[in-house]
């Protein structure tokens, strides 16, 4: 079992809201536009804000696509967190940045939904912490099949949202919020 996270403070974790990730998923300019809302009402209420960004060999650090939409621009002393999984916390100091800050519950979003959001919340419960999944503010893309047969992006958000409502770990919650109900 893992260990319960004491206490009561949130961190905002905005994963992979990059150039590329996010070129082409559903409804992009609004999740931004709410994740950007989101990170000003943390830094307003004093709740951090951790960035995590992706590189793998088709977007290598330091790329143009590797790099934040730029409507996401992280603040001065505000953790970044380079990956290579599709988990933020598989060989990465995320955990340790997070027990740094005192986290407790993190507040997730970005993409891509059905990769490295879901990745990251089942990682964060197995770690023990709190989750709510920011419902509106995480996206993926269309999946298409060899046969022709799509899962459409919105089904997968959906899914999501879900899961992440009514999954159970011991000791620990998970839930979902509108970007425009957190951190008032």
């Amino acid at each position: 079992m893992a260990t319960i996270r004491e206490g009561s403070q949130d961190v905002l974790l905005v994963v992979d809201v990059q150039r590329d990730v996010f070129e082409g998923v559903h409804d992009r300019e609004g999740v931004i536009t709410r994740l950007a809302a989101a990170v000003e009402r943390a830094r307003a209420t004093g709740v951090p804000v951790v960035w995590v960004q992706h590189a793998d060999e088709e977007m290598p650090v330091g790329s143009d696509g590797w790099q934040l939409v730029p409507e996401l621009v992280p603040a001065p002393g505000e953790a970044r967190i380079e990956k290579t999984f599709n988990s933020s916390f598989e060989a990465t100091d995320l955990d340790a940045a997070l027990g740094a800050l005192g986290a407790t519950r993190l507040v997730l979003g970005g993409g891509m939904t059905n990769w490295c959001i879901r990745a990251t919340a089942y990682g964060a419960l197995d770690r023990g912490y709190d989750l709510t999944l920011i419902k509106d503010g995480h996206s993926t893309g269309d999946i298409e099949f060899e046969d022709g047969h799509v899962i459409p992006a919105t089904n997968i958000i959906d899914d999501l949202n879900v899961t992440m409502r009514w999954i159970g770990f011991p000791g620990r919650e998970s839930t979902t919020a509108k970007a425009e109900e957190l951190f008032v």
